[in-house]
C-alpha cells in the first residue's frame, strides 16, 4: 500500500507534471471506483490544473476548484504515460481503472491489482468534506505536529503501539510498512501499549517516526512514479523482511501474522531478545 512517502511523491510528481494543463478526458474504465457522482467526472474536462495537494494517503488535483481526490488503497498505483495510448480503453478485467489526458497528449492510469477492488475517485469542490479526509489524523510531517502534540495524542491511548501508529484518525499517512520501520528505528516492541510510555520514550518515538518519514521522503524525492515502488522496498529495514539478517544487529527479522496482514520486526533490537507470540502460525502448525 502506498504511505506518505510514496503519496508525497506523486503529489509532487503530478504537481511538476500537471500544473498549467488542461483536463480534455477523464475515462472511468472500472465504474466501481468511482465513488461520487454529482459533479460528473466529465465536469473537469476543459478545466487547467493548479495545484496537487495530499491529505494522509489522499491526493488531490485542483482543476481551478474542482478536484479530482483518489485514495489508491492496498493495491493501487498511478502510473504516468507520455503520450498515452491512443484510442479508448476497454473495459475488461485488466488493472486499468481510470484514464486522465492532458492536451499535450500524456496523462496518467489509475490500476489496481489483485481481486478486492478499493481503489477510490471522488469529484468534489472540497476534499476536507470527503468523509475519509475529514476524519484524518494530523500529518505527522507538519509543522505544528510537535513533540507536545504527539504526546496529546497517546495520552490514555490504550492499543499497542502498532494499531496506534497506523490508526489514520489518530495519525495521517502511516500504514503497515512505515509503522513497522518506525517502530524498529525506535527499538520498540509493536506490541507495547501506546499509553504507557514514558516522557521520555515518547520524545524518541517522535524523533524515530519523524526521522524515518522524512528520510523516506527524500529518497523518493524526484523520482518518477514508476521508481517509487521499488525505491520504497530497498530503503526498508525490517518491513518484508522476515527471515533476513537485521541490517542493524544481524538477527533474524521475525513475522507476525494477522488475518489480512502482518508485522515484521527484530527481536534484538526492539523485544530483548524475546519472540513475539504468532497465534496465527501457530495454528497452522499444529
Amino acid at each position: 500500500m502506498p504511505e506518505l512517502p510514496e503519496v508525497e511523491a506523486l503529489r509532487e510528481f503530478l504537481a511538476d507534471a500537471l500544473t498549467g494543463h488542461e483536463i480534455v478526458r477523464v475515462l472511468p474504465v472500472a465504474i466501481s471506483v468511482l465513488k461520487t457522482y454529482d459533479p460528473p467526472v466529465t465536469a473537469l474536462e476543459g478545466r487547467e490544473v493548479t495545484g496537487v495537494a495530499r491529505h494522509g494517503k489522499f491526493l488531490a488535483v485542483d482543476a481551478g476548484g474542482l478536484h479530482l481526490v483518489t485514495h489508491l488503497a492496498r493495491a493501487g498505483w498511478l502510473q504516468w504515460k507520455d503520450p498515452l495510448p491512443s484510442g479508448a480503453p476497454r473495459p475488461g478485467k485488466g488493472p486499468l481503472a481510470l484514464r486522465v489526458a492532458l492536451e499535450t497528449g500524456a496523462g496518467f492510469d489509475l490500476t489496481e491489482a489483485g481481486t478486492q477492488k478499493r481503489l477510490a475517485v471522488y469529484v468534489t469542490d472540497d476534499p476536507a468534506a470527503l468523509p475519509g479526509i475529514a476524519r484524518l489524523g494530523p500529518d505527522p510531517l507538519a509543522a505544528d505536529f510537535t513533540p507536545e502534540r504527539f504526546a496529546e495524542l497517546l495520552d490514555g491511548e490504550r492499543r499497542r503501539l502498532k494499531g496506534a501508529l497506523r490508526d489514520q484518525s489518530l495519525i495521517a499517512g502511516i500504514g503497515n510498512a512505515y509503522s513497522d520501520e518506525i517502530l524498529h528505528a525506535a527499538r520498540m516492541s509493536p506490541y507495547k501499549l501506546a499509553g504507557s510510555l514514558s516522557a521520555a520514550e515518547t520524545q524518541h518515538l517522535y524523533e524515530a517516526l519523524r526521522a524515518t518519514l522524512t528520510q523516506a521522503v527524500e529518497r523518493s524525492h524526484g523520482l518518477a512514479a514508476a521508481r517509487l515502488k521499488s525505491e520504497k522496498k530497498s530503503g526498508l529495514r525490517v518491513h518484508g523482511r522476515a527471515g533476513l539478517p537485521c541490517p542493524v544487529c544481524g538477527d533474524t527479522v521475525r513475522e507476525v501474522s494477522f488475518a489480512d496482514s502482518s508485522l515484521q520486526y527484530c527481536p534484538t533490537c526492539q523485544t530483548g531478545g524475546k519472540p513475539l507470540a504468532d497465534r496465527r502460525m501457530s495454528r497452522l502448525l499444529k
